[in-house]
């Protein structure tokens, strides 16, 4: 199989963890024996120094010819740092969603038995924990118009739009990941305030007889951050709008352990974009410590979604699992006392895996 990939390292971190991914991809794609092409691209303040835009059009060109995207991370110091900037890496990645229609993010969201004990939850209430957050990516009140500030600057305003092919189109999604798993789907929302939730409800109860075999339950945006902490086994498959979503699923990525584990999927009309769900940790940046399996499992969810390459999928994950269980694993994860490794090296240990397996 030809496989086509487009690679935006990004920044901090990014150009890191991304060259790991990246030899993981290539070893795994030799042994079952594809075709991969892949081209690198500027993106977010690595794109701004160099062309004064975060999503240069020679890099949505790109993303429009390939298969998939491996993203590695967005930000810089020097812009957050700066409220009176006008172009911020954020930018970027706002518009890379919204002209590749990247509407759905998928976050699994499982636990490792080895690493249990590193999570700031009672171990109790996390082993077993495995669930899927479904944010809708591409509207609510980050996209929504008008936006900005009244002429003497005191007063500022944003506005949550949704409409019903945008709602319809995520529900399908979690409607489906739900008949995969355990039949579960919590759409979470805050309809006791907001018109836009109401209508998602609405929208949900509408579509909810097409599955006669899922349960739905509905769930207050409040009481799901709160139910995330206290029951997180009894999630299966979560969805929510845009801002609801990037809360929470940050709050559910803690509950493994650590943040440099945890993949995601953005699923696109024209391609789909897979990344760490961490941010670019400039602090880290060059010195070869941070942790790659968040972008290396990144890859193996591309294998799947993408390319509909379950075996290859699989082998990577297989692979990350016993780099932990074997305490191959970077300094966040590395127990007090035992030898820690840096991002190549645990790369490295993964591609020989792959390659004797």
């Amino acid at each position: 199989m030809e496989l086509s990939i487009a690679v935006l390292p990004g920044d901090g971190i990014g150009p890191e963890i991304t060259d790991q991914a990246l030899k993981i991809t290539e070893a795994v794609a030799k042994k079952f024996g594809h075709s991969l092409e892949h081209e690198h691209a500027l993106t977010g303040a690595a794109a701004i120094d160099k062309t004064g835009n975060p999503y240069p059009d020679e890099t949505h060109e790109l993303c429009m010819r390939s298969d998939a995207v491996l993203f590695g991370a967005i930000g810089d110091p020097k812009y957050d740092n700066d409220p009176n900037a006008k172009v911020r890496p954020e930018q970027g990645l706002l518009a890379m969603r919204k002209k590749l229609g990247l509407y759905a993010n998928i976050r699994p969201l499982t636990t490792f038995k080895s690493l249990i004990h590193k999570s700031p939850l009672r171990q109790d209430l996390v082993d077993g924990a495995d669930f899927v957050c479904i944010r809708e990516l591409t509207g609510g009140i980050y996209f929504g118009r008008p936006q900005g500030r009244t002429e003497d600057q005191n007063t500022a305003y944003d506005t949550c739009v949704y409409t019903r092919e945008e709602i319809e189109r995520i529900l399908k999604l979690g409607f489906e990941f739900a008949g995969k798993r355990r039949k579960k789907l919590t759409v979470v929302d805050k309809a006791n305030v907001l018109a836009t939730s109401r209508l998602w409800r609405e929208i949900t109860q509408e579509m909810a007889p097409q599955y006669p075999d899922i349960k739905v339950e509905y769930m207050f945006v409040d009481n799901a951050a709160m139910q995330l902490i206290q029951w997180p086994k009894n999630f299966d498959v979560m969805v929510t709008e845009n801002m609801f979503g990037d809360i929470l699923t940050d709050e559910a990525s803690v509950i493994s352990g650590s943040l440099g584990l945890l993949p995601s999927a953005s699923v696109g009309i024209h391609t789909s974009v897979f990344e760490p769900i961490h941010g670019s940790y400039p602090q880290a940046a060059g010195k070869n410590i941070a942790n790659p399996c968040a972008t290396i499992l990144s890859a193996a969810m591309m294998f799947e979604y993408a390319f509909d390459l379950h075996e290859e999928a699989k082998l990577i994950t297989d692979a990350v699992e016993q780099s932990i269980e074997k305490g191959i694993v970077t300094e966040d994860l590395a127990n007090e006392g035992e030898k820690n490794y840096s991002t190549s090296d645990v790369g490295d240990w993964i591609v020989n895996y792959i390659k004797s397996y």
